[in-house]
């Protein structure tokens, strides 16, 4: 019997060298291809290695080879504090690669990935840095072509911008060419006219470092959609919402520098990365210029000062009350006595110098006593003493409530202290009010 063609081949082993460069470990994979940390033993450092296979016939090799090897060698000529160092550029059977500066770090899509959006501060200082970047490396006549958050590294020394990949997109185009309909990397970062396939300037990278402040701002894409068709569409025809739009406090400035930037016709856009630069640091110069935010009517708050305003000056209100009643309080002998259980006198029988009825007040007190105060010797300091306490703790209850939850301390001891004086002063009225006049109840 035959042997099956269709036999499993071994897995090729995996690669420990590329060029002079021993390999360390793998960083990150992407769609271009892969990413090593490798150390170049003729000078003893660690560089990043960055990989693209090659997917080509024998003519268009030649011919890309000769361009992206003059392009290499211009963004290799960069050197500047926020541009990522190009120390060497090679190929094998399989593919091309770039050895560069190893940044410790993370990227600013992996930054972006853990939170919602940026603080304001770092946001700018971010952009500024991208911009300079950018700047430099266009009056050198290098187009970096595929600005995006995940090719841009955030250093370990406090906080560098470092921009990464140039001539990566490039050469990505091309090593694909042959591939019909397929477009690596991530196109939400895309100019207009790079996604019309038209030529592009330093105008491109302002597009794209527009789309990735937005996103710094907002949290999410500028442009965004479940199909690549339609994403491409809204690059090209549809406009994006400001970032004040979608998130409170943005300045209008910052906004109008961000839309600026994500003109659809590149000479609507800043004619240099300089000036988007300089625009973006008149604004770090101006915090004040950031808009306050709007008043808003705490309802709730309000609502709680006015029952506190309510109940203080029910609280007022009952300690005015005691003391004039203490004050107009007739001597015991003139108060009517209690009357027996079997006979009730009428109201007109009482007195001529005893008080009349309070009149019916707004608020219901907290503690209503069981025995009629009218018939009780009311102006004895006692009483007083009694009251004034009261109507000061029944404040500071009032206070509490709307300060704490019920279940304070400080709520709990105020009601325990106002149970105690309300037990004392029923106690004491119990205890004196059938004695309090006895001639006057004989007279009656």
């Amino acid at each position: 019997m035959a042997r099956s063609s269709t036999a499993s081949r071994p897995e090729a082993p995996p690669l420990t060298q590329i060029g002079r460069y021993e390999l360390i470990g793998e960083i990150g994979q992407g769609g271009m291809g892969q990413v090593f940390r490798a150390r170049d033993p003729l000078i003893e450092r660690d560089v990043a290695i960055k990989t693209i296979p090659m997917h080509l016939d024998a003519d268009a090799r030649r011919e890309f080879e000769a361009r992206f090897l003059r392009e290499a060698q211009s963004a290799g000529r960069l050197s500047h504090p926020n541009i990522v160092t190009i120390y060497d550029v090679g190929e094998t059977d399989e593919l091309v690669y770039i050895a560069m500066e190893y940044l410790p770090g993370k990227s600013l899509r992996e930054i972006l990935d853990t939170r919602r959006g940026l603080p304001l501060d770092l946001m700018l200082e971010t952009a500024v840095q991208m911009a300079d970047g950018l700047a430099y490396a266009h009056e050198h006549g290098v187009v970096h072509r595929d600005v995006k958050p995940s090719n841009v590294i955030v250093t370990a020394d406090r906080g560098t911008i470092k921009l990464t990949d140039f001539s990566i997109a490039y050469l990505a185009a091309a090593s694909d060419k042959t591939r019909a309909g397929m477009m690596l990397g991530s196109p939400r970062y895309m100019s207009p006219e790079q996604v019309k396939g038209e030529a592009v300037d330093g105008r491109s990278d302002i597009f794209s470092l527009g789309a990735v402040c937005h996103e710094m701002l907002t949290g999410r894409p500028a442009f965004d959609a479940e199909a690549l068709p339609s994403l491409l569409f809204r690059i090209v025809n549809s406009p994006v919402p400001a970032p004040g739009e979608l998130r409170a406090n943005v300045p209008p400035e910052l906004d109008r520098i961000i839309l600026k930037c994500l003109a659809k016709n590149p000479q609507d856009r800043y004619a240099t990365a300089g000036e988007l630069a300089a625009d973006l640091r008149k604004l770090q110069r101006q915090p004040a210029s950031v808009p306050a935010p709007k008043a808003r009517t705490h309802w709730g708050s309000l609502v709680l000062a006015a029952a506190l305003l309510l109940l203080a000056g029910w609280g007022f209100y009952r300690m005015g009350w005691e003391s004039h009643r203490a004050e107009r309080a007739p001597a015991p002998a003139q108060l009517a006595a209690p009357a027996a259980a079997s006979v009730a006198p009428p109201v007109a029988s009482a007195p001529a110098g005893a008080l009349p009825p309070p009149a019916p007040m707004l608020f219901t007190a907290p503690h209503k006593s069981s025995i009629s105060v009218l018939s009780l010797p009311a102006d004895s300091p006692y009483m007083r003493g009694i009251n004034k306490k009261i109507a000061e703790l029944e404040i500071k209850r009032s206070e509490l409530l709307t300060k704490y939850t019920p279940l304070y301390p400080d709520v709990i001891a105020v009601e325990k202290q106002l149970k105690k004086l309300r037990a004392d002063r029923d106690k004491y009225l119990r205890e004196h009010g059938a004695a309090a006049d006895p001639e006057g109840a004989q007279k009656n």
